[in-house]
């Protein structure tokens, strides 16, 4: 069963399979960039990025399936090579606004992975990737058969996914981590555009509990890692401080493998460095893509 949400300030179309995902244009002028959210968030999250860019590029984000305005989709068949779909789709629609003009993704996350498996598919539609501790993993070992699942599918098939009204639900993540320490206007963003009103008057989560929680099951299952040896667009890998058994622990590897790949990384930021500090991700993609010209 899949579900269509209505949606006010945004462009529906179709993904490559079909399936509804949503962009939304942050405004500006000059050369496109297209913006990729992680798992559990949503494109408007990326809000404080955009304005900062927004005075020398055309910022557009994207709702990957299942997430914000995009279509609802059975949870129990998700596959990751359908975020990298959704990718692609956004970014030929993008692209194709401004008369076929190759654009700058930045991806966070599931979405840096979902912008690197696009740039496999068509590199032409890429002039640079910027991807935050994306979820590209190497192969199991077999050895960790045994290890426990992520807490991260648990906490989101527990998360609290109604509330009173938009400011009840602000107030309860404004005073926990993670989200306590991000940014405003993200904060405020991912509650004003990632729930919806219900109909007995609170609100509700768009994205299903049960889709972000199988997101996080199934991100060592796209394959990515065996071909980012043909991604030839050029790259900034980022990461926060190194912690084990997190991505940015294998962002080093991912920029190793990279052909014409940069590693970026910033010790005061963690796995959610651009949503807590987006001007500092701003600045090194302004920086560097004015040292290109």
């Amino acid at each position: 069963m899949t579900q269509h949400i209505a949606c006010q300030d945004c462009t529906l179309i179709p993904s490559i399979d079909g399936v509804t995902i949503a962009l939304h244009d942050f405004g500006g002028t000059g050369s496109p960039v297209l913006l990729s959210h992680a798992t559990g968030f949503h494109a408007h999250c990326w809000e404080p990025l955009a304005a900062d860019l927004a005075s020398e590029h055309h910022v557009v984000g994207f709702d990957h399936r299942g997430y914000g305005d995009a279509e609802t989709v059975d949870p129990t068949h998700l596959e990751w090579r359908a975020y990298g779909h959704d990718a692609l789709a956004a970014a030929r629609a993008v692209s194709a606004q401004h008369e076929g003009a190759p654009l700058v993704g930045i991806g966070h996350s599931m979405g840096g992975a979902s912008l690197l498996m696009a740039s496999l598919i068509e590199p032409s539609l890429f002039t640079a990737l910027f991807v935050f501790e994306p979820i590209v993993f190497p192969p199991a070992d077999p050895a960790d058969a045994d290890r426990p699942p992520s807490p991260l599918a648990g906490g989101a098939r527990k998360r609290r996914s109604s509330f009173p009204s938009f400011e009840a639900a602000l107030e309860n993540f404004s005073s926990k981590p993670p989200m306590s320490s991000f940014h405003p206007a993200a904060r405020q963003a991912y509650v004003r555009h990632g729930f919806k009103p219900a109909p007995d008057g609170t609100v509700e989560l768009k994205c299903l509990p049960e889709h972000e929680a199988r997101t996080y099951e199934t991100g060592g299952s796209h394959g990515t890692w065996e071909d980012l040896a043909r991604v030839s667009v050029p790259t900034w890998v980022i990461a926060g401080a190194q912690a084990p058994f997190q991505p940015s622990s294998i962002a080093p590897r991912i920029a190793e493998l990279v052909p014409n790949a940069t590693f970026v990384q910033y010790d005061d930021m963690g796995h959610f460095g651009p949503l807590e500090n987006p001007h500092a991700l701003a600045a090194l993609v302004r920086a560097t893509l004015a040292s290109r010209q």
